[in-house]
């Protein structure tokens, strides 16, 4: 039965992007994809979408011939069409949405459906699951002044060079300009802006701090952690991925390469130390070391949460919500859930991995004879080697487990069909994808993937300017965001691809345009027409990341220590934070010396209790995939400031600092 709907669904999918054309060719000046899909999926998808289970009346409105057969829409005659007439309802009974959905259309809305349908009612494909379009246009800059135009916006001025160099320096390393730095930028910058700007950027991104920078968000992708998360949260050692990923970033490794390291480097011919260790990333996620567990239930939790975060990591997709049943929105089936969980049934795990030598990873043979050449300290190391050649790397099993779709997700329950490692057939264009993690993690970074570049530099994007084209940088659904500029983000990704993938020259391109360097205040104009600058008329005001805030103070202070990679470091924290962390208690125990000046990714991940600095700023737990930090400004924040001890440290010392190095002038 599952199988058959399946079909259906992908068929009809299939056949929907092939009838369809794009609507903002009417008249009308009103798109599809832009303007109607926001306001079905929101409103009505739930009962008349993707999902046969939940589809009420046996109408679906995702498909344009379905619902044009169901007479929901009559092209060009909206006051014959059954939608215009339901959502016009003052019927308690009937009106569409139903008051029990508590989703209620807008005077707006109404107006757009109504001119939609009167124009033709066209659908188009979903742009996320379109290959990226070829454009004419050859810079940032005239994709984002053609769209300026259009609402008599103009760009703003540049910054002030003072400014303009701060912001590249927290944009790329996430540390401050020294003295120095600010002597020789504004020299330079007097005589030609542009190269000052260029130059000062390769200097940043040749910096090893860059890679750290880099590191923060994806940390956050991955959820990389120092605990294990389930029942004690009990310290697991995994912080050679994260040196890896910094690793990474420097040396430019093309995202293409980097996400095939991750997924199967454990796969490829001959792989190297490194890439094994990249792998790891399939043992990320939260673990149980408890004694008591139901193996079958934890091995359903990880293929799970694998596939929630390889979806929404790499390609933006949330196809967590088909775990359970056809997904309410987007064209992920149950059947595409399991079959992608299916490519991660080859890691060995025995509901948690306690590494307790009944199985010797590969990696064992290698480690001690090669690793301690490969890293600056064996005394920084030594002691959790061989914690982490038990822990960290995925370990192929003998035998590749049966994975059957669970209804409801229930682990119990084992009457769904077995399937096969396949992805979801909507994107592949019908190609036949193998049935190895290493084919999973190749198509995944396939530039015929329409999804994998784009996400990746969206969120490039969205660290530069505050917001991504796409705000919804993990989700590229039908629920998230159409792009405010749509042909600008095709145009990075192509242009990515092109570039060979590489992270650092799509950092160039974007900061030497003039769209990055513009003045973030806000004139009148762009204030009213575009008030939260989705048109780039102006940068925006940013706030730091938590780790980057604590950086900051730690270097004006001259107090930082910028030591790269090693073990995670503990700062100070209030007295009893850890009284409930039980099974086993246990005591925070600060680290001492350097070690309370490290950067701020280098600090210890706790996630049922994550350091009070960085909850209070909105660092994530990292039990889940976390794409978009909370911003919000509280009380809390303020009282860090004021009594974190690395903050007050810091105070006293930068006082100190500038009495000492003013004299007598202050």
């Amino acid at each position: 039965m599952l199988k058959s709907l399946q079909t259906l669904l992908i068929s009809s999918f299939l056949l929907f992007t092939t009838i369809a054309s794009v609507a903002d060719t009417s008249e009308s000046g009103i798109r599809y994809g832009r303007d109607i899909r926001p306001i079905l999926s929101d409103k009505c998808f739930f009962c008349h979408g993707p999902d046969p289970e939940t589809r009420e009346e046996g109408l679906r409105l995702d498909i344009r011939q379905e619902a044009i057969k169901g007479k929901a829409f009559v092209p060009g005659k909206p006051e014959l069409s059954q939608l215009i007439k339901l959502i016009n309802s003052t019927d308690k009974d009937e009106i569409m949405p139903p008051p029990k959905s508590h989703k209620k259309l807008t005077k707006e809305e109404k107006q757009i459906l109504y001119k939609w349908i009167e124009a033709g009612a066209e659908y188009e494909p979903h742009w996320a699951y379109q290959q990226p379009k070829q454009n004419k246009s050859e810079s940032i800059d005239s994709l984002v002044e053609k769209n300026l135009k259009k609402k008599g916006l103009t760009f703003s001025n540049p910054a002030p060079a003072h400014t303009l160099l701060r912001r590249l320096h927290f944009d790329i390393t996430g540390l401050p300009p020294t003295t120095a730095d600010v002597t020789a930028f504004l020299a330079e910058y007097q005589k030609d802006p542009q190269q000052a700007v260029k130059s000062t950027a390769n200097k940043l991104l040749a910096s090893p701090h860059y890679g750290e920078r880099m590191a923060v968000k994806w940390l956050d992708a991955v959820r990389y952690a120092d605990s294990v998360g389930y029942h004690g949260d009990q310290f697991t050692e995994v912080s050679l991925f994260r040196d890896y990923v910094i690793k990474s970033f420097n040396k430019d490794l093309p995202y293409k390469q980097f996400i095939i390291e991750q997924i199967a480097g454990d796969l490829l011919p001959n792989p190297t130390i490194q890439q094994r260790i990249a792998s790891s990333y399939n043992r990320l996620g939260q673990m149980s070391q408890e004694g008591g567990i139901q193996d079958k239930e934890y091995v359903a939790k990880y293929q799970a949460e694998r596939v929630r975060t390889t979806s929404a990591a790499f390609l933006g997709s949330t196809m967590a919500c088909a775990e359970c049943h056809d997904h309410k929105f987007d064209p992920f089936s149950a059947t595409d859930f399991y079959s992608f969980a299916a490519y991660f049934s080859d890691i060995l795990e025995k509901g948690a991995w306690t590494g307790d030598g009944k199985y010797q990873d590969d990696i064992q043979k290698y480690l001690k004879p090669n690793i301690v050449a490969s890293i600056n300290s064996r005394e920084r190391y030594g002691p959790y080697l061989k914690v982490a050649d038990r822990h960290i790397v995925t370990t192929i099993s003998a035998k590749r487990r049966e994975v059957r779709i669970l209804p409801r997700g229930d682990w119990t329950d084992q009457s769904g069909p077995v399937v096969q490692p396949a992805p979801p057939e909507f994107l592949t264009q019908g190609k036949k994808v193998g049935t190895s993690r290493l084919d999973l993690a190749r198509w995944i970074a396939s530039e015929e993937n329409p999804l994998t570049a784009r996400v990746f530099v969206n969120r490039v994007w969205a660290q530069m300017f505050g917001s991504g084209l796409s705000s919804s940088t993990g989700d590229f659904g039908y629920q998230g965001e159409y792009p405010s500029n749509p042909e600008l983000l095709d145009w990075l990704a192509i242009e990515f691809v092109k570039n060979n993938w590489s992270t650092k020259q799509l950092i160039r391109t974007i900061v030497q345009s003039r769209t990055y360097q513009q003045t973030s205040t806000p004139g009148g104009e762009s204030i009213s027409q575009d008030p939260d600058n989705r048109l780039l008329a102006r940068q925006t005001q940013l706030r730091l990341p938590a780790e980057l805030i604590r950086d900051n103070v730690l270097s004006v202070s001259g107090l930082l220590v910028k030591n790269i990679g090693g073990p995670s470091v503990r700062p100070y924290q209030p007295a009893g934070y850890y009284r409930h962390l039980n099974f086993p208690r246990r005591k925070y125990q600060a680290s001492s010396g350097n070690d309370q000046y490290r950067r701020g990714i280098y600090t210890h991940w706790q996630r049922t209790f994550l350091h009070p600095m960085l909850k209070n700023f909105g660092a994530p737990s990292r039990e889940e995939c976390s794409t978009e930090r909370a911003k919000a400004n509280t009380p809390l924040q303020a009282l860090t400031l004021l009594n974190d001890p690395t903050f007050t440290e810091s105070a006293r010392v930068l006082a100190a600092n500038l009495i000492r190095e003013s004299k007598d002038n202050l």
